[in-house]
C-alpha cells in the first residue's frame, strides 16, 4: 500500500523492502537531525499490523513465541520472535496489549504469513487473529506517554495509529533517517541484518525478544542449547566504513578479511550525520574482534555488538551507542 506522502514535494521512494514509503524528502542529513530533535516523524506505514483478541490470547501467544507474555501488563511494550523448529527466526514482532487485544507490528509484507501460521495454531482456544494493516499503520516520532507505543531510536517512539493519521505540526523524515539512527544504535532489523539461518543469539535478540526462563515453545531447544552449552556460529558487528569511498556496500555484499576470504555478509548500511558511513554485518564468531574487514569492497573497522563469548551462560555484551536527544 503506497504511502500518500510519496506524492509530497521532494519525496524519493526507498528501495525494497521499503519501496512504498519515502527514502527522503530532499535532505536526508537535515531529516536525521530533525528526527533526533523531536521535530520530525517517519512514515513507516509499509509495516504490517496484526491484532489478536480473545480471553486466551496472552496465554496462547506465550506458548508460541519466545517472550514471556502470559502476564504482560496493558500498554507494556515488548518484542518477541517466532522461531522455526530448528531455532531460526521466522518473524520478529513488536508486541503490546491494550487490555482487550494484543497488537503487533512486523516487517513489510510479513503480516499475511504470520496470521496464516497463527490461525493454524488456534485449535479450540478463544482467540481471533486479523491482519489489520489496511486500517492501521506505523509511524515513528517524538516520544510521549500512552497508546500503542514502543521506545525507539534517538529517544523517539514508534506507534500504531489509524491509517492516514500522520502527526500534525511535524515535518516528515524519510526512512533513510530512521535507518541511519537505528544502525548507529546497533539495533538489528529482521530480514536486513539477518538471513534464513539466523538464530536469536547471533543478532543479540536474546537481550530484547527472548525470555530465557520461560517454558517450551517452538525452537526453544536451540536457544537453550546455545545459552547453556555452546556459542553460536556467527555474531552481529557494527562497521565504521571508509569515508573516502563514494558508495555504501549493498545489502548481502560479502564481508571479507584481507586475502579475500569471505567471513560474513553486509546487512544494513547508511550515512550517519555524525558518524559518516556505517553498517551492520554478520560475521563468523571466531573472526578476531580487531580484524580489519572489507564490506562489499569498502574498508571497515568493526565494533563488537554481540560478544564472541555469547552463549554458554555468558552475558550478552551489547554495546549500544547512547541515543541522542536533540
Amino acid at each position: 500500500m503506497e504511502s500518500p506522502l510519496l506524492q509530497s514535494p521532494g519525496a524519493v521512494a526507498a528501495d525494497a523492502p521499503d519501496q512504498e514509503v519515502a527514502a527522503h524528502y530532499g535532505d536526508p542529513t537535515r531529516e536525521q537531525r530533525a528526527l533526533e530533535a523531536g521535530t520530525a516523524f517517519v512514515d513507516r506505514s509499509n509495516r504490517g499490523v496484526v491484532r489478536v483478541c480473545g480471553p486466551d490470547r496472552l496465554r496462547w501467544l506465550h506458548s508460541l513465541l519466545s517472550q514471556h507474555l502470559e502476564s504482560l501488563k496493558p500498554f507494556e511494550p515488548t518484542e518477541a520472535l517466532l522461531l522455526d523448529p530448528k531455532g531460526h527466526i521466522e518473524h520478529h514482532l513488536f508486541v503490546i496489549d491494550d487490555g482487550e487485544a494484543t497488537w503487533a507490528h512486523v516487517e513489510p509484507g510479513a503480516a499475511p504469513s504470520l496470521v496464516e501460521f497463527l490461525d493454524r495454531m488456534r485449535f479450540m482456544l478463544r482467540v481471533e487473529v486479523a491482519d489489520v494493516s489496511d486500517a492501521y499503520m506505523v509511524v515513528t516520532g517524538p516520544s510521549g506517554a500512552g497508546g500503542l507505543a514502543w521506545p525507539d531510536v534517538a529517544g523517539t517512539a514508534t506507534r500504531i495509529v489509524p491509517r492516514g493519521e500522520f502527526p500534525e505540526g511535524l515535518g516528515p523524515a524519510g526512512i533513510w533517517a530512521y535507518e541511519a539512527l537505528r544502525i548507529a544504535e546497533h539495533r538489528p532489523r529482521f530480514g536486513r541484518d539477518t538471513d534464513a539461518r539466523t538464530i536469536p543469539h547471533e543478532a543479540g535478540y536474546v537481550e530484547t525478544a527472548v525470555h530465557l526462563n520461560k517454558g517450551c515453545y517452538r525452537g526453544q531447544e536451540t536457544v537453550a542449547r546455545v545459552h547453556n552449552l555452546g556459542r553460536p556460529p556467527r555474531r552481529l558487528v557494527f562497521l565504521h566504513l571508509d569515508g573516502s569511498v563514494d558508495r555504501l556496500p549493498a545489502h548481502g555484499d560479502p564481508v571479507e578479511i584481507p586475502g579475500g576470504r569471505t567471513i560474513g555478509f553486509v546487512g544494513s548500511a547508511a550515512r550517519h550525520h555524525e558518524l559518516g558511513p556505517i553498517a551492520l554485518a554478520t560475521v563468523k564468531r571466531n573472526v578476531p574482534v580487531d580484524a580489519e574487514l572489507l564490506a562489499g569492497g569498502v574498508a571497515a573497522a568493526q565494533e563488537v555488538v554481540v560478544s564472541p563469548d555469547t552463549g554458554a551462560n555468558a552475558q550478552i555484551a551489547l554495546r549500544r551507542r547512547p541515543a541522542a536527544h536533540g
